[in-house]
């Protein structure tokens, strides 16, 4: 019973946590920056135009491109993420920075193509504190390559913000999943997500992510005692800094 109550702390509590002392979070940009070598600045919904004449941009998925995502919902200024592996047609790995916690870093994660198309201009993203594919669709505009494919380490930096690496996924685990994710109905479309067998589902879901300690730390140390609009408002103001 605690340990099920004890989920569910961490989890709300790593949605809202803050440094009490309102230093910013690490943000997608420097991070995906610093991995892909993709040297652009500015907001992550800038990053599409700001490659033009700069970088080679497409839609298919590469090891090292930067996957630019459009601004949706309360993702208003977009986001980056770097593909580490391509798996196939529908599904990469990819690392990136402040997505289902504020500030945190996860790696080598899944992404899959769920546009109508099959041009990546949809995808759904792995969550990582409920160990599942996201329910959002979330609208691409595709991916910027660097003139040299390599994936560069990323060294914590107080100066970026604070940062924990919340998981890590063994790319092999993926790997297995290919099977059951090939056997999804290309005529299904963006929706086709929706109506996957058990097989399937388990198959996305069994990947073990190995949680660094740290996040634990990080989750723990939200103030508390406080009430439900104090949560609610840091809730929105962390979607709007994603």
């Amino acid at each position: 019973m605690f340990r099920y109550v004890r989920g569910a702390v961490w989890l709300l509590a790593g949605l809202i946590a803050t440094p009490v002392s309102g230093a910013t979070a690490l943000q997608c940009v420097p991070y995906a920056r610093i991995v892909s070598g993709v040297n652009i600045r500015g907001d992550a919904l800038t990053w599409w135009d700001q490659a033009q004449d700069r970088y080679a941009r497409g839609h298919l998925p590469r090891r090292g491109a930067v996957m630019a995502f459009r601004p949706y919902g309360p993702m208003v200024l977009g986001h980056v993420a770097v593909v580490s592996k391509v798996l196939d047609d529908r599904r990469v790995l990819i690392r990136h920075a402040n997505w289902s916690v504020p500030g945190a870093i996860e790696e080598d994660v899944l992404a899959i193509d769920v546009s109508d198309a099959g041009d990546w201009s949809a995808v759904r993203v792995w969550h990582s504190p409920t160990g599942q594919m996201g329910a959002r669709t979330n609208p691409t505009f595709g991916f910027i390559y660097p003139g040299k494919a390599q994936l560069r380490p990323f060294e914590p930096d107080p100066a970026l913000g604070a940062s924990v690496r919340f998981a890590k996924a063994d790319p092999a685990v993926w790997e297995q999943a290919g099977p059951a994710a090939k056997a999804v109905d290309e005529s299904e479309g963006a929706e086709r997500l929706a109506g996957l067998g058990r097989s399937l589902r388990k198959a996305l879901r069994e990947p073990r992510l190995e949680t660094d300690m740290r996040a634990i730390q990080f989750a723990d140390a939200a103030p508390s005692g406080r009430s439900l609009r104090d949560i609610i408002a840091d809730v929105k103001r962390d979607a709007r800094l994603r």
